[in-house]
């Protein structure tokens, strides 16, 4: 339709917003007739639920290609419409999520409103609670971009990650999530877990500082036997002990595909890390293991460096601050002769014997980086002239 201006001039109006026009005009003649009807506040939570449903249905839609109009005059439309399709699907997602704020009463995140296509959503240190957390996960499934999902320290706990837990396990776009610093605990664990094993396109997943502990590393050892796809997973800064290094040593045996895991800053001694060292040593896919700051202790070393004698496939290995002693240290290197795929190896305490064995080693392997206290002593002790004459003489050379 054309409509001819004062001037003779004529402009083109798409029939979908004719069409948008008389539908809007007979809505508002059928609101007059009836009037307005007050409804209770659990109509109205229900009324919201289906708009939240219908909502994400149009998202879906509009996320995809526009359909396609017989008709010659659609034929000059289709350009206007492919340009505002996008822009469409946009602003049914905030609608969706504002929605969602106002269900829930909390302030919508602007981090969430501003992120338009962009594959990463960093909420990280919004503050968004359980109840932020609810409102959001509402909104994750109509959005099809978001690919790398950050909620680092948002408070989260058990009740907000078991709602996105539920939004995560139908996620085919996310494949990599950080929850770290969210207290968790053994509810969220749990419950981010199943959704995990749920969803085989998640690759990625940072647990950092959520206080598990050993009711949590049953679920952790489920998620390593049945997730195959998990390639990156960090669990350190929490508080999982020797029981937890018992479950989760098997798990690690028969686990088939991670390759990167960092357990460091936790609570592994004794039995615990005899047996996580010994779930490494059946390992073939695991490449990267960071188990500094734990206390594995010389025994625990002893079990590393058997470990390494069988294992033929991890290159990066951080044992650094676990209470090794040159006894250890030497039972590590042991192992280290005979392994031939570990190419770094990060800060052991030791003293010169290790350090002789070390070189022993290098020999051998001329490729592997050991990076030791007593490399660096040796580092203060070869200063260049040019250095050494600014030193007081008092200084140690």
């Amino acid at each position: 339709m054309r409509l001819v201006g004062a001037a003779g001039g004529s402009t083109h109006i798409p029939r979908r917003v004719l069409g948008a026009v008389a539908r809007s005009a007979d809505l508002s003649a059928d609101n007059c007739k009836m009037g307005i009807t007050k409804r209770r506040p659990w109509e109205r939570s229900a009324e919201n639920e289906e708009r939240e449903k219908e909502a994400a249905a149009a998202a879906g839609r509009f996320a995809g290609v526009p359909e396609a109009e017989e008709g010659s005059d659609v034929d000059s439309d289709s350009d206007l419409e492919t340009e505002g399709t996008h822009g469409l699907g946009e602003l049914v997602k905030e609608t969706l999520y504002l929605r969602s704020c106002r269900v829930h009463s909390v302030v919508p995140a602007s981090c969430f409103l501003r992120q338009g296509s962009d594959p990463e959503l960093n909420l990280r240190h919004c503050g968004l609670g359980p109840q932020g957390a609810q409102a959001l996960a509402s909104s994750l499934n109509s959005n099809p971009y978001v690919k790398r999902l950050d909620l680092r320290d948002n408070g989260l706990c058990g009740a907000g990650t078991e709602a996105l837990a539920n939004a995560l396990s139908k996620s085919s776009c996310i494949c990599d999530v950080d929850l770290s610093e969210n207290q968790l605990g053994a509810v969220g664990a749990q419950a981010i877990c199943a959704a995990l094993i749920a969803n085989p396109t998640m690759q990625k997943v940072q647990l950092a500082g959520n206080g598990l502990e050993e009711q949590a590393s049953q679920y952790l050892a489920e998620l390593l036997l049945a997730h195959t796809g998990l390639k990156s997973l960090d669990l350190s800064y929490n508080q999982l002990n020797d029981q937890a290094g018992e479950t989760l040593g098997p798990a690690l045996a028969e686990n088939t595909g991670l390759i990167e895991l960092n357990i460091s800053w936790n609570h592994l001694r004794g039995p615990g890390a005899i047996a996580f060292a010994r779930g490494l040593e059946a390992n073939i896919f695991l490449r990267v293991l960071d188990i500094s700051y734990n206390g594995f202790g010389d025994p625990g070393a002893s079990a590393v460096g058997k470990a390494l004698r069988t294992n033929n496939v991890l290159e990066e290995l951080n044992v650094s601050n676990n209470r090794i002693s040159a006894v250890g240290a030497r039972s590590l290197g042991l192992g280290l002769r005979v392994n031939q795929t570990l190419r770094s190896l990060v800060e052991i305490q030791v003293n010169r014997e290790f350090d002789d064995l070390a070189s022993s080693v290098k020999a051998v392997l001329p490729g592997l980086c050991i990076k030791t206290a007593a490399h660096r002593v040796e580092y203060k002790k070869e200063l260049l002239p040019v250095f050494r004459s600014s030193l007081p003489a008092s200084a140690p050379k």
